[in-house]
């Protein structure tokens, strides 16, 4: 194992004290060995076993794996997060963290392929939010709204005005949501509307992390410090 990817094992298994299959599954993809994913047995496990691996490969994988690994990460993360979902097709938890982890894929993507990956993102998000608007604290919603000010105004993708009603829908699902509070902080700072920008990315600074998320949640902090330090 190169140096970079032995450094990065060993934060892994510091920061997020993952049982056992888990972190071997981290270590193997850091090494980069092809094919080698969380290994879900969907016939063996519920739904809140596969969700708890996508959560915490999802995580592992955005903050710290090397960057120059994530392409191929996400990639084989998207397929198995696709399998989780065609098992459970009339759930939105499944098809949301399906959404998100296709977003974040697209994210390391070369431009071309990247909005054909965002669009399924989109279309899978959508369903989630149509069977559940509400799941996963609104994260669907909060994703979709994140895509669409985030996205390039191009290829029929990018808007302001569903960004502002997505992510405001999330706000009046869970007010206190770290992420609802990041991106409309975030948006309404690219919309130039710095003083209530500052406002949202101050209170995501000071709402107490998700006991389920926790190192997801404090990233996004910290994200939303080194914004507000840059800007303000």
């Amino acid at each position: 194992m190169h140096q970079a990817s032995a450094r990065a094992v060993q934060k892994m298994e510091q920061v997020s004290k993952m049982n056992p299959s888990t972190c071997r599954f981290c270590i193997a993809a850091l090494m980069g060995l092809s094919g080698l994913l969380i290994g879900l047995d969907l016939q063996a496990e519920t739904l809140a076993e596969g969700l708890d691996q996508e959560t915490r490969a999802w995580t592992q994988g955005s903050y710290v794996l090397p960057e120059s690994e994530r392409e191929a990460f996400f990639a084989r993360l998207q397929s198995e997060a696709q399998d989780l979902s065609r098992h459970y097709p009339d759930r939105a938890d499944p098809l949301i963290w399906e959404g998100i982890i296709t977003a974040t894929h697209a994210k390391y993507q070369n431009p071309f392929s990247a909005l054909g990956t965002v669009r399924r993102a989109r279309d899978v998000l959508l369903r989630a939010v149509a069977i559940d608007p509400s799941a996963m604290d609104g994260s669907g919603l909060i994703t979709l709204g994140a895509l669409y000010f985030r996205v390039p105004k191009f290829g029929s993708f990018g808007d302001d005005d569903k960004a502002r009603n997505y992510l405001q829908q999330a706000l009046k699902v869970d007010p206190d949501n770290i992420d609802a509070n990041f991106f409309y902080g975030k948006f309404l700072l690219d919309q130039g509307d710095k003083v209530n920008a500052r406002i949202y990315l101050e209170k995501v600074t000071g709402i107490p992390p998700r006991p389920q998320s926790v190192e997801a949640d404090r990233a996004r902090q910290a994200e939303a410090r080194d914004l507000l330090s840059q800007v303000f």
